[in-house]
């Protein structure tokens, strides 16, 4: 059985803040820096959702923003291949469309 590890450094400032996040994946050639980090993992003991959502100091607004809307139109495609829920994937594009228009990302779209 092949196993990959996925490793996040998190460098803090005196205040506990993140500075600089680096990330690297055992089957991977380099390390990465990453100005945010979502992740999310399925306690079945507990039956909920534990989060871990980290950003440093430079992430900019605008760039968190994009980062959201991205997350939710990718959430949308991974509910779909997940459960096969077309519809409520559908409903959650429209969801990312309404945000990335109130948000000032996209284009409204002509009815």
């Amino acid at each position: 059985m092949k196993k990959s590890d996925i490793n996040f450094t998190v460098t803090l400032d005196e205040n506990n803040l993140p500075e600089k996040i680096d990330w690297s994946a055992s089957d991977g050639a380099e390390k990465s820096t990453s100005k945010s980090v979502m992740i999310a993992l399925w306690d079945a003991k507990e039956n909920n959702t534990l989060r871990i959502d980290l950003w440093t100091k430079d992430m900019m607004v605008d760039e968190m923003k994009q980062f959201y809307h991205q997350c939710l139109l990718s959430m949308a495609d991974t509910f779909e291949r997940a459960t096969g829920e077309t519809e409520a994937a559908k409903e959650m594009r429209g969801f990312a469309q309404h945000f990335g228009e109130k948000m000032e990302l996209i284009a409204k779209k002509q009815p």
